[in-house]
């Protein structure tokens, strides 16, 4: 372990840092007294940047943002949907470098604004595309918390990602080993013995947690198509 004592103390490392820790130890065992010990520091040194936890979370996330930010696809007229799409994708791709990264990115407030430029570029793709702002903001909405309801069960139920550095140079989904069995981490047989006097919740599971990859395809596809039908304005194609 590198400790960095030497190294002058700021938001921005300690945030790096504890991405880095968060591969380790997960988001339950991310304490400011963990992190501190990786920094080489007491814990009370931390609480001069950071009042508590949750204020440690929201620099987190906006950590993630910025190294994801210029990653995302740009969402232009008139392929909305493939511009929406993609930029989902990519959120999604971001999370899953990081243990527990869907439950540190929800429900955290960013620290700056510099999310702003990116969310207005997407929003201006799709009132480009014939949406009015109301409905494009509740479009990028409806799919961005599609995709982080989607990330965080696919976290909490699957194997967790490799170890990193905390760089942006993360694995993508299913990677790493866990302590689970089975290739998504759910021993669907042993689910479908247990169900056995239940044919339909039993064979649901294959399509649940049999492959994350397809079933977030899957979902998305449904949610895009369902934007183009009840959130897109009628006389817009």
């Amino acid at each position: 372990m590198v400790k960095v004592a030497t190294t002058r103390l700021d938001r921005a490392l300690v945030a790096r840092t504890a991405l880095r820790l968060l591969n380790e130890v997960g988001l339950e065992g991310l304490t400011l007294r963990a992190i501190a010990a990786e920094l080489g520091v007491k814990a009370p040194a931390l609480y001069w940047h950071f009042k508590d936890k949750q204020a440690l979370l929201d620099e987190m996330a906006t950590e993630m943002f910025r190294r994801m930010a210029a990653d995302l696809p740009a969402i232009s007229a008139p392929d909305w949907r493939d511009g929406l799409t993609a930029a989902m994708r990519g959120l999604r791709g971001h999370l899953l470098r990081y243990r527990d990264g869907a439950k540190v990115y929800s429900g955290t407030h960013f620290t700056d604004t510099g999310y702003a430029a990116t969310m207005d570029a997407q929003l201006r793709g799709l009132t480009e595309s014939g949406f009015t702002p109301r409905t494009a903001a509740r479009a990028w909405f409806t799919a961005y918390s599609y995709t982080i309801g989607y990330v965080i069960e696919e976290q909490s139920m699957g194997p967790a990602p490799a170890k990193n550095t905390g760089t942006d140079t993360g694995t993508g989904a299913g990677a790493g080993a866990g302590p689970r069995t089975g290739p998504e981490g759910i021993d669907l047989a042993a689910r479908a013995e247990r169900l056995a006097a239940y044919p339909l919740a039993a064979g649901a599971g294959e399509e649940i947690f049999g492959n994350h990859e397809a079933g977030f395809e899957s979902g998305l596809a449904a949610i895009v198509a369902g934007i183009a039908v009840t959130v897109l304005p009628p006389d817009r194609p």
